[in-house]
């Protein structure tokens, strides 16, 4: 078996159900519960120091 027909085995195998479970544990732990909070502080980031000028 040559190099490239391996490679392209474990890619279309392994590697695939690799990156999934890797998207799917990025989706868990971004809407995990009690992270609500820090995401809304997150999001406040850019208007911290904003100050409304007359």
């Amino acid at each position: 078996m040559d190099t490239y027909s391996l490679l392209r085995g474990f890619a279309d195998s392994w590697a695939l159900l690799a990156m999934f479970l890797i998207f799917v544990g990025i989706i868990v732990w971004t809407f995990r519960p009690g992270s609500r909070a820090k995401h809304d502080d997150i999001a406040r980031i850019p208007f911290r120091n904003d100050r409304l000028e007359d």
